[in-house]
Protein backbone atom coordinates (compact mmCIF):
# COMPACT_ATOMS: atom_id res chain seq x y z
CA UNK A 1 0.00 0.00 0.00
CA UNK A 2 0.77 3.47 -0.38
CA UNK A 3 0.37 6.24 2.17
CA UNK A 4 0.57 9.83 2.23
CA UNK A 5 -0.22 12.37 4.84
CA UNK A 6 -4.30 11.48 4.12
CA UNK A 7 -4.89 8.56 2.55
CA UNK A 8 -3.53 5.50 1.13
CA UNK A 9 -3.92 4.07 -2.52
CA UNK A 10 -4.46 0.42 -2.25
CA UNK A 11 -6.28 -2.35 -4.13
CA UNK A 12 -9.65 -2.40 -5.09
CA UNK A 13 -12.14 -5.00 -3.07
CA UNK A 14 -14.92 -6.77 -4.03
CA UNK A 15 -16.68 -4.36 -0.73
CA UNK A 16 -15.76 -0.83 -2.66
CA UNK A 17 -17.83 -1.96 -5.63
CA UNK A 18 -20.96 -1.06 -4.79
CA UNK A 19 -19.54 2.50 -3.13
CA UNK A 20 -17.36 3.01 -6.21
CA UNK A 21 -21.17 2.27 -8.15
CA UNK A 22 -22.84 4.98 -5.72
CA UNK A 23 -19.77 7.45 -5.70
CA UNK A 24 -19.56 7.62 -9.75
CA UNK A 25 -23.33 7.66 -10.39
CA UNK A 26 -23.77 10.57 -8.21
CA UNK A 27 -24.93 13.17 -11.29
CA UNK A 28 -22.25 16.25 -9.94
CA UNK A 29 -19.38 13.55 -10.38
CA UNK A 30 -20.37 11.83 -13.03
CA UNK A 31 -20.73 15.74 -14.96
CA UNK A 32 -17.01 16.17 -14.03
CA UNK A 33 -15.69 12.95 -15.57
CA UNK A 34 -17.28 11.96 -18.73
CA UNK A 35 -17.40 13.77 -21.99
CA UNK A 36 -20.59 11.99 -23.28
CA UNK A 37 -24.12 12.39 -21.76
CA UNK A 38 -24.35 11.96 -18.05
CA UNK A 39 -26.17 8.52 -17.85
CA UNK A 40 -25.80 6.30 -14.50
CA UNK A 41 -23.60 3.10 -15.00
CA UNK A 42 -25.54 -0.15 -13.75
CA UNK A 43 -24.01 -1.60 -10.44
CA UNK A 44 -23.31 -5.15 -13.30
CA UNK A 45 -20.93 -2.67 -15.13
CA UNK A 46 -19.26 -1.90 -11.84
CA UNK A 47 -18.64 -5.04 -11.18
CA UNK A 48 -17.47 -5.86 -14.33
CA UNK A 49 -15.18 -3.16 -14.77
CA UNK A 50 -14.07 -4.72 -11.06
CA UNK A 51 -13.86 -8.02 -12.47
CA UNK A 52 -11.16 -6.84 -14.98
CA UNK A 53 -8.65 -5.79 -13.33
CA UNK A 54 -5.29 -7.46 -13.18
CA UNK A 55 -1.55 -6.96 -12.32
CA UNK A 56 -0.56 -7.98 -15.45
CA UNK A 57 -1.74 -5.12 -17.81
CA UNK A 58 -0.51 -1.53 -18.69
CA UNK A 59 -3.41 0.18 -16.61
CA UNK A 60 -3.17 0.42 -12.76
CA UNK A 61 -6.09 1.32 -10.89
CA UNK A 62 -6.41 1.93 -7.26
CA UNK A 63 -9.09 2.38 -4.53
CA UNK A 64 -8.52 5.74 -2.13
CA UNK A 65 -8.98 5.15 1.47
CA UNK A 66 -8.90 7.57 4.24
CA UNK A 67 -6.18 6.83 6.53
CA UNK A 68 -7.68 7.60 9.63
CA UNK A 69 -10.95 5.54 9.38
CA UNK A 70 -10.34 2.67 6.38
CA UNK A 71 -13.34 4.31 4.70
CA UNK A 72 -13.46 4.01 1.31
CA UNK A 73 -13.57 7.49 -0.81
CA UNK A 74 -13.01 7.08 -4.38
CA UNK A 75 -10.33 5.97 -7.28
CA UNK A 76 -7.40 6.85 -8.97
CA UNK A 77 -4.63 5.42 -11.81
CA UNK A 78 -3.11 5.05 -14.55
CA UNK A 79 -5.07 4.90 -17.77
CA UNK A 80 -2.93 4.38 -19.71
CA UNK A 81 1.17 4.07 -20.49
CA UNK A 82 3.44 4.53 -23.57
CA UNK A 83 6.83 2.80 -22.38
CA UNK A 84 8.73 4.10 -25.54
CA UNK A 85 8.59 7.45 -24.75
CA UNK A 86 7.96 6.98 -20.74
CA UNK A 87 4.55 8.60 -20.72
CA UNK A 88 1.62 7.90 -18.63
CA UNK A 89 -1.91 8.99 -18.68
CA UNK A 90 -3.84 9.03 -14.98
CA UNK A 91 -7.38 10.06 -13.41
CA UNK A 92 -9.19 10.58 -10.34
CA UNK A 93 -12.54 10.34 -8.87
CA UNK A 94 -13.97 11.04 -4.91
CA UNK A 95 -17.49 10.45 -3.51
CA UNK A 96 -18.70 14.22 -3.13
CA UNK A 97 -18.79 13.86 0.09
CA UNK A 98 -14.89 13.75 0.36
CA UNK A 99 -14.33 17.02 -1.81
CA UNK A 100 -12.32 19.94 -0.94
CA UNK A 101 -10.50 18.12 1.84
CA UNK A 102 -7.46 17.73 0.56
CA UNK A 103 -8.09 13.68 -0.14
CA UNK A 104 -7.71 14.48 -4.14
CA UNK A 105 -4.36 16.29 -4.06
CA UNK A 106 -2.98 13.80 -1.26
CA UNK A 107 -4.02 10.74 -3.58
CA UNK A 108 -2.34 12.33 -6.87
CA UNK A 109 0.82 13.27 -5.28
CA UNK A 110 1.09 9.66 -3.87
CA UNK A 111 0.04 8.34 -7.42
CA UNK A 112 2.91 10.57 -8.82
CA UNK A 113 5.21 9.18 -6.18
CA UNK A 114 4.67 5.77 -7.59
CA UNK A 115 4.57 6.56 -11.36
CA UNK A 116 8.09 8.24 -10.94
CA UNK A 117 10.25 5.93 -8.57
CA UNK A 118 8.65 2.55 -9.14
CA UNK A 119 7.51 2.39 -13.04
CA UNK A 120 10.85 4.83 -14.23
CA UNK A 121 8.21 6.97 -16.53
CA UNK A 122 9.36 10.71 -16.99
CA UNK A 123 5.71 12.47 -17.95
CA UNK A 124 2.20 12.43 -16.35
CA UNK A 125 -0.31 14.25 -18.19
CA UNK A 126 -4.07 13.84 -17.36
CA UNK A 127 -6.75 15.60 -18.99
CA UNK A 128 -9.86 18.10 -17.39
CA UNK A 129 -12.84 19.54 -17.89
CA UNK A 130 -12.25 23.66 -18.08
CA UNK A 131 -15.37 24.36 -15.43
CA UNK A 132 -13.71 21.51 -12.96
CA UNK A 133 -12.11 24.46 -11.56
CA UNK A 134 -11.74 22.88 -8.01
CA UNK A 135 -10.04 19.88 -9.82
CA UNK A 136 -7.55 22.11 -11.88
CA UNK A 137 -6.65 23.95 -8.45
CA UNK A 138 -5.41 20.56 -6.92
CA UNK A 139 -3.59 19.49 -10.28
CA UNK A 140 -1.54 22.89 -10.10
CA UNK A 141 -0.56 22.31 -6.54
CA UNK A 142 0.47 19.44 -7.49
CA UNK A 143 2.92 20.25 -9.95
CA UNK A 144 1.38 19.85 -13.01
CA UNK A 145 1.12 22.53 -15.75
CA UNK A 146 -1.24 23.39 -18.41
CA UNK A 147 -0.08 22.53 -21.82
CA UNK A 148 -2.81 22.96 -24.00
CA UNK A 149 -6.66 23.41 -24.31
CA UNK A 150 -8.96 21.59 -26.93
CA UNK A 151 -11.48 24.57 -27.09
CA UNK A 152 -14.94 23.60 -27.12
CA UNK A 153 -14.57 20.08 -26.90
CA UNK A 154 -17.64 19.25 -24.21
CA UNK A 155 -21.28 20.13 -24.17
CA UNK A 156 -22.83 20.77 -20.40
CA UNK A 157 -24.99 22.51 -18.92
CA UNK A 158 -26.07 23.94 -21.98
CA UNK A 159 -22.63 25.55 -22.92
CA UNK A 160 -19.26 23.59 -24.93
CA UNK A 161 -16.80 23.95 -22.34
CA UNK A 162 -12.77 23.93 -23.45
CA UNK A 163 -10.94 20.53 -22.31
CA UNK A 164 -7.93 20.98 -20.69
CA UNK A 165 -4.66 19.26 -21.49
CA UNK A 166 -2.34 19.26 -18.20
CA UNK A 167 1.23 17.78 -17.41
CA UNK A 168 4.18 17.30 -15.00
CA UNK A 169 7.58 15.45 -15.76
CA UNK A 170 9.47 13.84 -13.34
CA UNK A 171 12.25 16.39 -12.77
CA UNK A 172 9.00 18.63 -11.78
CA UNK A 173 7.72 16.18 -9.54
CA UNK A 174 8.85 17.59 -5.55
CA UNK A 175 7.51 15.82 -3.12
CA UNK A 176 5.16 17.40 -0.26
Amino acid sequence: MLEGKQVRLREYRKEDVVLAHKYINDFEVKRLLVPGIPFPMRLEEEEKWYDSQSAFKDTYNFAIESLESGEYLGGCGINEVDWKNSVAVVGIFLGKPFWNKGFGSDAMRILLRFIFEQMNINKVNLNVYSFNERAISSYVKCGFKVEGRLRQRVYRDGKYHDEVIMGILRSEFKQS
